[in-house]
């Protein structure tokens, strides 16, 4: 993240950059694509006015601040940054998990076909993957004579599929 501060009226001190340096780290905690900030401190007859500038990888925001004190200023300035930051995070992750809910309520789809102009049921099955290693996924592949295994690997604790292409040959896939 870059960060770039601007006085106006007034010369920045040491203290200040660091002040606003450490707050402006800060927001990283929150949302770590931050591309740079932008603050612009203006000292107006002894009104402290500052105004911040975020950009990220898919959005902007801004915020402003006046106080007596620079410091304050500065403060409430980045407060307000985080209240925008968390909003605009659970509104997106709130819309993900909506939308992947709604994927996974029904059981049965319908699937349009242009080409016949008739509705067909889509049968989805639900399973639960087990934990097991790679070899365990195999025994269990062969014992149970299918095609495939879904399983979560123990070692990358992430779904995987065993897909077996022939007597002795498997193929895994992992996501």
């Amino acid at each position: 993240m870059q960060i770039t501060i601007t006085a106006r009226h007034f010369d920045l001190t040491k203290a200040i950059r660091r002040s606003v340096e450490d707050s402006c780290e800060k927001l990283n905690r929150y949302f770590d694509q931050i591309v740079n900030v932008h603050i612009t401190l203006t000292l107006e007859n002894n009104r402290n006015q500052v105004d911040m500038q975020l950009h990220a990888s898919k959005f902007s925001l801004q915020a402003q601040a006046e106080a007596m004190d620079m410091y304050l200023a500065i403060n409430e300035a980045v407060d307000n940054m985080e209240a925008q930051i968390k909003k605009l995070k659970d509104k997106v992750t709130d819309h993900k998990k909506r939308r992947n809910k709604e994927e996974f309520v029904y059981d049965d789809h319908y699937e349009h076909d242009r080409a016949k102009k008739t509705k067909r049921v889509v049968k989805t099955k639900r399973m639960v993957a087990e934990v097991m290693s790679i070899d365990d996924a195999i025994d269990k592949l062969i014992e149970i004579d299918d095609n495939f295994l879904i399983f979560r690997n123990i070692e990358s604790d992430r779904i995987n599929v065993l897909v077996q292409k022939g007597d002795d040959n498997f193929r895994l896939i992992e996501p």
